[in-house]
């Protein structure tokens, strides 16, 4: 669009919390393009702002590869917490999954979690917005994703180098045998740790070995 009209939450982060000011460039993204535009302020008031188009170009800012998360479901409070780090990371999925050791209560609110990725992306500058994604069990998962790899205690190292592309990552308390049993032994991988991480903590630390 040649111009643009914000408000409400737009707004108040703009010009309340960024404190831009009347003939500011600020360059915006849709979130799910590659396209990055250029706008001046052209016009403020209380409660409403316009912006004038003056450039967009393609210029994608993203991880190095690929990686889609298959994080068995937690309290939801604590994804809220992890999430930013993990789309700072540059995770480009994660889809949850209910396995036999979540709580089955615990709700996916999408909604709150796009925004809190919305936020994110403004803060480190991603130019594709991360998918979201809800599985109800992990062998519904593995269907969708077939040559899927599960973390859990092995003496298969995960690499920095390895060519990983779906995860899976337990609950707390981890996976059951019937669960475990789903995977051959070689897609099987392990942190080379002796301490038990929580399942954020997981998430958090083979984001960073594969993505950073």
């Amino acid at each position: 669009m040649p111009w643009l009209e914000l408000s409400g939450d737009e707004h108040h982060y703009l010009f309340r919390v960024r404190r831009h000011k009347d003939g500011d460039i600020i360059y915006l993204r849709n979130l799910r393009d590659q396209m990055l535009c250029r706008y001046h302020i052209d016009r403020i008031d209380k409660k409403s702002a316009v912006l004038v188009l003056e450039e967009q170009k393609e210029h994608r800012v993203e991880a190095r590869r690929r990686l889609h998360l298959g994080w068995c479901m937690i309290d939801p409070k604590t994804i809220e917490k992890s999430l930013p780090s993990l789309n700072e990371m540059g995770v480009a999925k994660i889809t949850f999954i209910y396995c036999q050791r979540s709580q089955k209560d615990f709700k996916t609110d999408f909604k709150r979690l796009e925004k809190i990725l919305l936020n994110s992306s403004q803060q480190c500058g991603r130019s594709v917005l991360m998918e979201l994604a809800e599985a109800k069990s992990l062998t519904q998962f593995l269907g969708e994703n077939p040559g899927s790899r599960l973390l859990n205690f092995s003496e298969n190292r995960l690499d920095d180098k390895a060519c990983i592309e779906t995860l899976v990552i337990g609950a707390e308390g981890g996976f059951n045998k019937d669960e475990c049993s789903l995977f051959g032994e070689e897609m099987v991988v392990g942190l080379d740790t002796s301490l038990i991480l929580k399942s954020e903590s997981a998430a958090c630390a083979v984001a960073g070995k594969l993505l950073l």
